[in-house]
């Protein structure tokens, strides 16, 4: 399973139950590696999601437990750390600014192959970085 997620410079991902930023570009840039796939995310996330049209992306509250091992999933502020064994694949995109964060992604990926980066500019971020790392 592949797991994509935004991170702060602190990788940060939530502050008070809410997302720190989203961006319209990178929405787009998600739904394009998903292609085909499947992509699984929580309701609370679908919602930035709603205007795209995108009939394949699947909403539940168990999405990590649900994902297939070829499925992709858009976790925001999820503790990955139980289902560690089924990822195999973690896209970060890193917003490249601090913001305040209560929820971090804390997964230890130091053994991890970092495979790309690519840096993009979003629709309100300068700049986006995405890191792709497989076990």
């Amino acid at each position: 399973m592949t797991v994509m997620l935004c991170v702060d410079d602190k990788n940060g991902t939530f502050f008070n139950h809410r997302r720190q930023s989203k961006d319209r570009i990178l929405q787009e840039h998600i739904l394009k590696l998903a292609g085909p796939k499947r992509l699984w995310m929580s309701p609370y996330s679908k919602k930035q999601f709603a205007d795209t049209g995108q009939i394949d992306v699947m909403a539940d509250e168990e999405y990590l437990e649900k994902a297939g091992d070829e499925d992709l999933c858009f976790a925001e502020g999820d503790d990955l750390s139980p289902y560690v064994e089924k990822i195999d694949r973690i896209i970060l995109f890193k917003w490249n600014r601090v913001y305040p964060a209560d929820t971090y992604f804390t997964l230890d990926i130091s053994g991890w192959t970092k495979e790309e980066t690519e840096d993009f500019a979003g629709n309100s971020h300068e700049k986006i970085t995405k890191e792709i790392y497989r076990r």
